[in-house]
């Protein structure tokens, strides 16, 4: 599409020159082998002519483990590789994918040896960003950064990151990182309306002190914030199978809270997803929110949460009293 670029828009991470789209596609679930391989790539394609440049992967996707990363080297083959220069792909390791003890963790074997299949996977030479998914308090952190700095002079990746790292640790790795020449990019932490951590824990000043970028993960928290529970546990949704929602979590203390959302975002013409992902946005310090989907259509919907005038700190106020 030649009008890719007119309309989304794109934000500098931290203080680098890069800039990310508002919103990355996130293949952490339902881009595994259990799902069709033509619906995974329409969904793909069309994030793309969106203009969402942003692809974020990690060996643990699946499944089975890398099997999202395997999937998205066949799409990059077939029909993006001419636009590799337009993209930004990312990847991550250190979360566990197997039993071996060099299959998980921060140490320079795991994570470079990660990197290693995750390029063969890929069938790219290098990764935009290269992420420690998270982190390992066994190994020391200086082997972990250590590995991260290799993996750039190694020309293997352009930029690092790190991931689910409190602050004092995400500090601690900005520093060493700094001192190799090789800042600290982004930071891809759980922030949504229902996970205010990155406000409590001090990671949004850290942000902005230490020079990285946010990339923020489960912005509609895993569903919850969408039209999709406020009145029951629909066949086939995501609370019924996923290992990172439990149906218990659909309450009614749940219910109540999220049907006053939704009247908020009535009320301003939009739905609740395009209300939480507006949220998410409105901090300067998140780059960028990773979406997920099942469909082009959902991808369309969600994108246009920036269509919608800023939330008024009386809107705020009342998200806040949820």
């Amino acid at each position: 599409m030649t009008d890719r670029y007119d309309h989304l828009e794109y934000r500098r991470t931290g203080d680098s020159g890069l800039k990310l789209p508002a919103f990355s596609l996130g293949l952490w679930q339902k881009f595994g082998t259990d799902y069709p391989y033509d619906n995974q790539r329409d969904i793909v394609l069309h994030a793309f002519d969106l203009g969402i440049t942003h692809f974020d992967n990690a060996d643990r996707y699946g499944p089975p483990h890398r099997a999202a990363q395997k999937f998205f080297g066949e799409v990059l083959r077939r029909d993006l590789a001419a636009h590799r220069d337009e993209l930004i792909l990312s990847t991550k390791a250190g979360n566990p994918i197997g039993r071996s003890p060099y299959l998980t963790g921060g140490s320079r074997k795991s994570l470079l040896a990660s990197l290693d299949h995750s390029l063969r996977d890929l069938g790219t030479d290098y990764v935009d960003i290269f992420y420690h998914h998270r982190a390992d308090p066994e190994t020391p952190l200086e082997e972990s950064v250590g590995a991260l700095v290799s993996a750039v002079r190694q020309g293997k990746a352009l930029y690092v990151g790190v991931s689910n790292y409190d602050p004092e640790r995400a500090h601690q790795a900005a520093v060493l990182l700094r001192a190799a020449g090789v800042p600290l990019l982004v930071h891809q932490p759980r922030y949504s309306i229902f996970d205010r951590t990155p406000e409590t824990n001090g990671l949004l000043d850290l942000a902005d002190d230490d020079g990285f970028g946010l990339v923020v993960y489960s912005p509609l928290a895993q569903g919850l914030l969408t039209e999709k529970y406020l009145t029951g546990i629909p066949a086939g949704a995501r609370a019924l199978n996923s290992a990172f929602l439990s149906p218990d979590a659909i309450d009614d203390t749940y219910r109540e809270r999220a049907r006053v959302l939704n009247k908020i975002a009535t009320e301003r013409g939009q739905s609740l997803a395009q209300l939480a992902l507006q949220w998410v946005l409105r901090q300067s310090r998140v780059t960028s929110a990773i979406l997920g989907a099942s469909s082009p259509a959902q991808l369309d919907h969600n994108v246009r949460a920036l269509d919608f005038p800023p939330l008024t700190a009386d809107e705020l106020a009342l998200i806040d009293g949820v």
